[in-house]
């Protein structure tokens, strides 16, 4: 079977949850990243740039996605408490999953998995944009 591109399997991922799924936030490839990077360790708060650089995205991807997990109620952020004039940078906007964040985030990559497996010859593969499926 031929590796798809990056755009075929955004396309095919965007298709198939979209049209299976109930409610939530709007399913991509790049919000299955963030998710798996946040449930990684899902009592850790992460700041945005932390999560771009793990997934490799730009910030202006990953904070749009992060505001509508937030909104879905599967995030929930606050500032971080320092003094920024001490620490010598801007106090960081940190994100961690819910409760409700989590679980919906592991069905959420469940399902994923599952829709993507049979048609793409993916099998327990950590969803990362820019990288084409084997």
């Amino acid at each position: 079977m031929a590796a798809l591109t990056y755009i075929e399997l955004q396309a095919s991922i965007r298709a198939m949850i979209g049209s299976s799924r109930q409610a939530g936030p709007r399913m991509t490839i790049q919000t299955l990243a963030v998710l798996q990077v946040m449930l990684d360790t899902p009592a850790d708060p992460r700041y945005g740039l932390q999560i771009a650089s793990a997934i490799g995205l730009p910030t202006g991807t990953v904070y749009p996605i992060l505001l509508r997990l937030e909104r879905a109620g599967w995030v929930s952020s606050s500032w971080e408490e320092i003094s920024p004039s001490a620490e010598g940078r801007p106090r960081r906007r940190l994100y961690t999953l819910t409760g409700a964040g989590v679980h919906a985030a592991r069905a959420a990559l469940s399902e994923g998995r599952r829709l993507l497996a049979p048609a793409h010859g993916m099998t327990g593969t950590t969803l990362r944009p820019g990288e084409s499926p084997a």
